[in-house]
C-alpha cells in the first residue's frame, strides 16, 4: 500500500475542489486533524457520522472524506453532546476528517451533479442551478428524446430504485436540469428554462404543486443517493493521483 505525505495530500484536494472559490457555511477541507504523517488509506462517504466513522476505522482507515461534514458555522463552539463523541472517536482512533460540501455539488469533473450527468449519458453539460449566489448543478440534453417512461427506468438504474417522479410535462425528455440534495428550490428555475426534466434529491409539496401548475416533470432520487458520487469520485482521484487505497462506504439510506 503506497503512502502520501498527509500536508500534501490535504494540499491538493484544496486546490483540486476550489475549496476557497466557495462561500459555504461548510467549514470546508480538513475539519480534524490526526497525528499521522503518512495517509495510505481513505475511507469515502456522504456523511460524517459515527457509524462511518467507526466503519472506517475498522477497515484501517488513515482519513475520512465526506460531503456532509460535522463543522458548519460555529456548530463546533461547544465540544459537548454528540459533538464530543464525534470529535472524541476521531481523535481517539486518530482519524483525520476531510470534508467538501458546495464545492463537491459544482465540481465540473468530480463533482455530484457533473457524475450523475455523465452516467446518465448527459451532453453539452451547462451551469444550472443558483444556490446562495453559487451555481452547482448543471443541465445537459440526450442526443436524442427518449420516452418519460424510459427516463425514468433509466434513473432507477443509474442512481436509485426509489424515485418520487411528479410528471406533469412533456412526454418526452431532452433536456434536463441535474442539482444533486435537497434542492428542490430550483425547480423553478429549471422551469423558466423549459427544461423537459428536473432531478434532484428531494421533494416537497411546493414542488409537487408548481409541477401540476406549471406542466412540469420532476424526479427526487433521494438526498443521499444523489450526493454519493462525488465523493466516491474524489477518492477514486486520490487513489490515481497519489496511490493510496480507497474504499466508499454506503450505507445505501433510504434517504
Amino acid at each position: 500500500m503506497a503512502t502520501t505525505k498527509s500536508e500534501a495530500l490535504y494540499a491538493a484536494l484544496a486546490e483540486k475542489m476550489n475549496i476557497a472559490g466557495f462561500e459555504d457555511v461548510s467549514n470546508n477541507g480538513l475539519q480534524v486533524a490526526s497525528r499521522k504523517t503518512a495517509i495510505g488509506k481513505v475511507s469515502s462517504g456522504v456523511d460524517a457520522t459515527l457509524p462511518f466513522f467507526e466503519e472506517a476505522a475498522r477497515r484501517g482507515a488513515d482519513l475520512v472524506i465526506c460531503h456532509h461534514g460535522i463543522s458548519w458555522g460555529d456548530s463546533l463552539k461547544r465540544i459537548a453532546g454528540l459533538n464530543y463523541d464525534q470529535v472524541s472517536f476521531l481523535i481517539g482512533h486518530d482519524l483525520a476528517l476531510w470534508a467538501c460540501h458546495l464545492p463537491l455539488d459544482a465540481h465540473p469533473a468530480l463533482g455530484n451533479n457533473a457524475q450523475i450527468c455523465a452516467a446518465l449519458g448527459l451532453e453539452d453539460l451547462r451551469p444550472f442551478g443558483i444556490y446562495h449566489g453559487n451555481t452547482i448543478g448543471f443541465r445537459g440534453e440526450f442526443a436524442a428524446p427518449m420516452p418519460r417512461a424510459d427516463f425514468l427506468t433509466l434513473l432507477k438504474e443509474k442512481i436509485s430504485p426509489r424515485i418520487t417522479a411528479h410528471e406533469f410535462g412533456a412526454d418526452m425528455v431532452k433536456t434536463v436540469g441535474v442539482v444533486s440534495g435537497g434542492a428542490a428550490s430550483m425547480l423553478g428555475e429549471a422551469l423558466d428554462e423549459g427544461l423537459d426534466a428536473f432531478v434532484d434529491g428531494e421533494t416537497d409539496l411546493a414542488a409537487f404543486n408548481l409541477c401540476l401548475q406549471r406542466h412540469g416533470n420532476m424526479y427526487a432520487a433521494g438526498h443521499y443517493a444523489t450526493e454519493r458520487f462525488g465523493i466516491r469520485a474524489v477518492g477514486e482521484w486520490l487513489s490515481s493521483r497519489f496511490g493510496v487505497e480507497h474504499e466508499f462506504i454506503d450505507f445505501d439510506l433510504p434517504l
